[in-house]
């Protein structure tokens, strides 16, 4: 697999470089942090900061600052289209993600000659819940670990922090994009659904962004046999000699891979030597069904695709050699994720369920594809990353009995609604006053709904246009909900 256009190596060690550093958001501010005592001179841009050095640079501007610099470390907002990472590419200046960063500083752990190993996770949905699970497992091994990238702490910290025996991450297409180096111990691609194609372009792009999670890989590249696409993007990684391929599946596996057989999760990668000549007739045992009872339904029913992210969480802790019962315990202890198909009340009957962090349509398909049919009152819109709504609503439209539509736009997916599903009452909340768009929205899909139904929150787009985050989204719909009850 090819990498991103341009150099990898900067033409002076790192202490003598002069660095640009494009961002200063949450994971920007860790980076400055680490890069100002790290390198000769460092150059903050951010287009909203205060305290950057530049912002809001055109294109002759960015080139004049990059023209003098050594290395660009740029945050994910930055697209290769952004002005400053365009002048880099232009300048043959090479440019670092996060990720790539923290891969070169990383640190022995302690009583070791050796970093701690990284087992990375991608995809369109389920990263969050899949790398929290893993960390759960982990630590249910009694490893030291932290969940980190795209998620908690910023991994460029952790990965100088000696007393982790092993690191949990999880990295978006932006983050790799950029990325050059790493060798992951193992490495995982969910799934991949059109997702930011204003970033990357196209879809083709996007996956193989997705796909470099496992260049370089050492024990294992873990797949997902239901997209075939994920397959794919191993078989074109150029991987370490003796790494191997490894499915999981909601349903029976076959050889090499981990799966489900009636209500039991089991492992037939991992759990007999290479060299054993029952391995092929043989399995372990990594929990059941009720493990994951926590983050079932109100009728107790565990989503497939949670089941899916628990067996690549485990496939990935199996790869670095985690025992099966620690699978088991790690699940277990596992809880549902904020934002994540999260229960927050019951009112008059109704449930109320934030899944703010179905950011796309595949993961508002997916969150959908939970409930009986005609009984969601769907609140969902927001900034559609390029994507359209048609494919979700034609094949979710038996699940809802009422959509309520935000985001700054609401009208692409009001007009899906209309053409895909006609029979279902629509709301549109005018999104003139932002501060009150999700308490008339709950109004709405109160009116809307009926003893038994559910008024779900997932937006199936990015959060942006109307709150800080899909965070903030989901505080401000559990808080309005919270209102209900009193």
């Amino acid at each position: 697999m090819t990498g991103s256009a341009g150099a990898v190596e900067p033409r002076v060690p790192l202490a003598e470089a002069r660095v640009v550093l494009a961002g200063l958001g949450v994971t920007g501010r860790a980076l400055q942090r680490v890069l100002t005592p790290r390198v000769a001179s460092l150059i903050t841009v951010d287009d909203k900061a205060d305290d950057a050095d530049h912002s809001q640079l055109d294109a002759d501007a960015a080139a004049a600052v990059l023209t003098r610099a050594d290395l660009l470390v740029a945050s994910p907002g930055f697209a290769p289209h952004h002005p400053v990472v365009a002048a880099a590419l232009d300048a043959g200046v090479p440019v670092w993600s996060e990720i790539e960063l923290a891969w070169r500083l990383r640190v022995d752990r302690l009583g070791s000659d050796a970093p701690a190993p990284w087992l990375g996770i991608t995809g369109s949905n389920g990263k969050t819940t899949t790398v929290e699970m893993l960390a759960a497992i982990l630590r249910a091994a009694g490893l030291r670990t932290a969940a980190v990238g795209n998620v908690g702490r910023p991994l460029v910290e952790a990965a100088l922090d000696p007393t982790l025996d092993v690191l949990a991450v999880e990295l978006s297409s932006f983050q790799l994009h950029f990325t050059h180096t790493i060798s992951l111990q193992a490495g995982a691609v969910l799934n991949v659904a059109p997702d930011h194609l204003d970033w990357h372009g196209t879809i083709e792009a996007y996956a193989r962004d997705k796909g470099r999670i496992y260049e370089n890989v050492q024990v294992a590249c873990v797949y997902n046999v239901a997209d075939p696409k994920t397959e794919e993007l191993v078989r074109e990684a150029d991987v370490v000699e003796g790494a191997r391929a490894v499915g999981f599946v909601v349903g029976t596996p076959g050889p090499g891979d981990l799966g489900l057989v009636d209500d039991v999760l089991v492992d037939r990668a991992f759990h007999a030597a290479d060299d054993d000549p029952d391995r092929r007739k043989s399995a372990a045992e990594l929990g059941t069904l009720e493990d994951l009872k926590q983050l079932g339904d109100h009728n107790g029913v565990v989503p497939t695709h949670i089941v899916a992210d628990a067996l690549a969480a485990a496939a990935l802790a199996r790869a670095h050699g985690v025992p099966a019962a620690a699978v088991r315990d790690g699940l277990r202890s596992f809880g549902p994720s904020e934002h994540r198909i999260q229960r927050v009340a019951e009112v008059d009957g109704v449930t109320y369920v934030n899944d703010s962090k179905a950011t796309n349509t595949h993961s508002a398909a997916a969150s959908l594809a939970g409930f009986a049919h005609g009984t969601v009152v769907w609140i969902a819109g927001g900034l559609s990353k390029g994507a359209t709504f048609d494919e979700l609503v034609s094949s979710r439209a038996d699940r809802m009995r009422a959509a309520v539509v935000i985001g700054a736009d609401p009208g692409p997916l009001a007009d899906t609604l209309a053409r895909h599903a006609p029979q279902i009452p629509v709301v549109v909340i005018d999104p003139g006053d932002t501060e009150t768009v999700m308490r008339r929205a709950v109004a709405a899909a109160r009116d809307l709904a009926q003893p038994g139904d559910t008024v779900l929150l997932a937006p199936a787009g990015a959060s942006q246009d109307q709150f800080v985050s899909y965070a903030q989204r989901g505080e401000e719909f559990a808080r309005v909900v919270g209102e209900l009850t009193v």
